[in-house]
């Protein structure tokens, strides 16, 4: 959001991006993923880190691929150092370290996962007292059991609905 006179205006892109998601939740995933690179190319490399954050992040979704998946993710987080002040990047951090962890869970890298999942739950300590918040925490805890305490894999296949719940 961008403020304009004592008002707040809603940033026009992050709406675009908003819609899609709504589009891809709707079950239209290949569309989603279609809309999204075009404003992925429309926004290029020097669009506002934010922008490229958030599309990235949503981009990893409509991946089926574990190996794309994680480089979304890993644009969204490289996205997310470049505009580490702000308050909205913060909020981000605990999400995209979660991702992360799932992402290298998928493709067997526990250590990886766990580490990553670390960093989430020092993180969320940005994440307020709301729903998002909570569900955010909720779901850490779940990829922190998960992944258990480092001696195995954690028994988790790669599969189910640990990834993108938050």
């Amino acid at each position: 959001m961008a403020e304009r006179q004592g008002q707040t205006v809603p940033d026009a892109l992050l709406t675009r991006i908003g819609q899609v998601v709504m589009l891809h939740h709707g079950g239209d995933r290949e569309e989603a993923r279609r809309r999204l690179l075009d404003l992925w190319t429309e926004l290029g490399e020097d669009g506002a880190p934010l922008h490229r954050c958030t599309l990235a992040h949503y981009l990893a979704d409509t991946h089926d691929d574990p190996c794309d998946e994680l480089a979304w993710d890993l644009r969204a987080l490289t996205a997310a150092e470049e505009h580490r002040g702000s308050a909205e990047v913060r909020a981000l951090y605990p999400s995209l370290h979660l991702n992360l962890a799932a992402d290298y869970a998928k493709l067997g890298r526990a250590e990886a996962a766990r580490t990553h999942v670390r960093r989430a739950r020092t993180a969320a300590v940005a994440l307020r007292d709301d729903s998002y918040g909570d569900g955010v925490r909720a779901a850490i805890s779940r990829m922190e059991r998960s992944l258990g305490d480092g001696e195995d894999d954690g028994g988790w296949d790669g599969r189910g609905p640990l990834k993108r719940e938050w």
